[in-house]
């Protein structure tokens, strides 16, 4: 099937990524996700790419979206510059945020969510072209988060709280003291990350005993409490993942392939 927007990925490549027409001094990017290349709005934070699967207010989601969903890992041009991505979308308070902040900038994304009951995703591109193993370990480190996140979400929808919860509450302990296992070699490579590396343990440990208060809450037979615990934990463990990823995944492309 021809690409629908040729002309405009086209014109972006002979003009070193400007484009006119509608998208005149618009910040634009081309993102190759499943093979497939769209050109889309973002903005440049620095250690990361925003984009926002907009799909110009429309009821589903863009197709960019949904191959990055399936395969993290995609391809970039900024400009005359490409490179290598790994995409995480961002959740609760930080895509709130985020989006906001898209919307004062540019009106019409306030537009596009006003004009849908979907909840528009923001995904963060953080570049990763040096190590073939940061790659690796960072397309790991998403899918970890995501099934988490997938999991709880399954659970609140079949309304089994107390076999879903404790499943989960298990899920998230291995995760943590996976990661907590793993930590050690990562700083022998990659020592700047001393000061996260310790923030992200004692992060950890609240969360396990978040964990355990869960696990008593289940075993009194406290429904009511069990799900509002719970609920409160997804949220906190919203902002730990999405930190954890910012922190993290920048520092994988510098990861040495021999790790």
């Amino acid at each position: 099937m021809p690409n629908p927007n040729r002309a405009v990925i086209d014109e972006f490549r002979a003009n070193a990524g400007r484009v006119g027409g509608p998208f005149t001094g618009a910040d634009l990017l081309l993102l190759t996700a499943g093979g497939i290349t769209s050109p889309i709005g973002y903005h440049d934070e620095g250690d990361r790419l925003l984009v926002y699967a907009s799909n110009a207010g429309r009821d589903h989601d863009p197709r960019w979206y949904r191959r990055l969903l399936a395969d993290p890992v995609g391809h970039v041009e900024v400009g005359t510059d490409r490179y290598r991505v790994v995409a995480a979308p961002l959740h609760g308070a930080e895509r709130d945020r985020c989006y906001r902040e898209q919307g004062e900038r540019v009106p019409a994304y306030a537009a596009y969510q006003r004009g849908t009951d979907r909840t528009i995703p923001v995904v963060a591109l953080y570049r990763m072209d040096h190590s073939d193993r940061g790659l690796a370990v960072a397309v790991q480190l998403v899918r970890a988060h995501t099934a988490l996140r997938a999991q709880l979400a399954g659970a609140a929808a079949a309304g089994d709280v107390f076999g879903h919860c404790l499943a989960w509450c298990a899920e998230v302990g291995e995760h943590h003291h996976s990661e907590d296992t793993t930590f050690p070699r990562l700083l022998a490579a990659l020592p700047d990350l001393a000061g996260t590396i310790d923030r992200l343990r004692a992060e950890h440990r609240l969360v396990a005993e978040r964990l355990r208060a869960l696990d008593a809450l289940a075993a009194a037979g406290d429904a009511a409490g069990l799900g509002a615990a719970r609920t409160e934990l997804a949220g906190q463990l919203d902002e730990h993942f999405g930190a954890e990823e910012r922190a993290l995944l920048p520092a994988l492309d510098t990861l040495p392939d021999t790790w």
